[in-house]
């Protein structure tokens, strides 16, 4: 117990687990509605989606590029999702897959692009996510698909206790991630690749190839979030993701990614959109105006760079 407490005040990502259990704590006191068991299923099933979205801009940030068509591409899934069961009639099982593999194809165009043009990833998926976005609303014409499985929409809507059944989906991305940068080679490259790509060239690495492997990673995850967000909707609705690239990059900044690449927190990462979820959650609770929300989140990402440049300062100076 102790070897455990000991490491967690070593890590980088403590000081944000300290202001989650300190927020939580205050937030029991100053609202009684905070530790009712629908609260917390509200708050837990508001973070699902994000979790996803911030792991799709984690892993680009770890191989030390930019994913902006995170939500267009996202959003793009969730109705191509909806329209199969809704225009189609496919089951639902067979919509979320064609879903989430029409996602990785779109990382993959992302990374091919920003490989063969050597335009900087910045650059390519702004391009790109304007063209998600303009997809979207042909094929929806900003109408909805409603007509989706029950089943799936059970699912989005179930719990178990204060728990929603959606968190079953990011626990266990979360869990492939760990997996997927500590123990596989693909993982360790993109890591290298964002740490020094001149060396890792040099070191027999391929570049494009893990700057190609980062992007349909990240594609997957942003499309998984996007099949999530219908299920927790109710509906397919062509507004999916429009809101993501703030959270997208707020939370992995916070958990201790560094913007120069080759360094992430999966566990910094995951606490981080907890913190953004109870500093909503007590938004509505206190009934403070929620626009202020995204004041807040631009403020957490500016003191968040702010340390993370410090951090870089100090370890040159070492």
């Amino acid at each position: 117990m102790k070897t455990l407490l000991s490491f967690a005040a070593r890590a980088q990502w403590s000081g944000i687990l300290a202001g989650v259990i300190a927020g939580g704590i205050a937030l029991s006191f100053a609202s009684p509605a905070f530790m009712t068991e629908f609260n917390w299923f509200v708050m837990l099933r508001s973070i699902c989606v994000s979790l996803l979205v911030a792991f799709s801009q984690m892993v680009m940030l770890g191989v030390g590029q930019m994913n902006l068509s995170v939500g267009a591409l996202g959003g793009l899934v969730a109705v191509v999702t909806g329209g199969l069961m809704d225009v189609w009639g496919l089951p639902a099982i067979v919509a979320i897959i064609i879903g989430i593999v029409f996602g990785g194809l779109a990382g993959f165009i992302n990374g091919w692009l920003t490989v063969r043009t050597g335009i900087n990833g910045f650059i390519v998926t702004l391009a790109t996510g304007s063209a998600f976005a303009g997809i979207n609303l042909g094929i929806t014409r900003a109408i909805p698909f409603y007509n989706l499985s029950p089943a799936f929409v059970a699912f989005g809507n179930g719990r178990f206790g204060p728990f929603p059944l959606l968190l079953i989906v990011p626990l266990l991305v979360t869990v492939l991630l760990v997996i997927f940068f500590a123990r596989t080679v693909e993982g360790r490259y993109m890591l290298a690749v964002g740490g020094n790509a001149h060396a890792a060239e040099l070191s027999g690495i391929s570049v494009a190839r893990a700057t190609i492997m980062a992007h349909v990673v990240s594609g997957l995850l942003a499309a998984t979030a996007g099949v999530l967000a219908v299920a927790q909707l109710g509906s397919a609705q062509p507004t999916i993701g429009a809101d993501w690239v703030v959270i997208s990059f707020a939370a992995p900044i916070i958990g201790g990614a560094s913007l120069a690449g080759g360094s992430i927190s999966i566990p910094g990462t995951f606490i981080a959109v907890l913190l953004v979820g109870l500093i909503q959650n007590a938004m509505v609770l206190l009934a403070v105006d929620p626009y202020w929300v995204t004041f807040l989140l631009g403020a957490l990402i500016l003191a968040a760079v702010w340390i993370n440049r410090y951090r870089a300062i100090r370890v040159g100076e070492d």
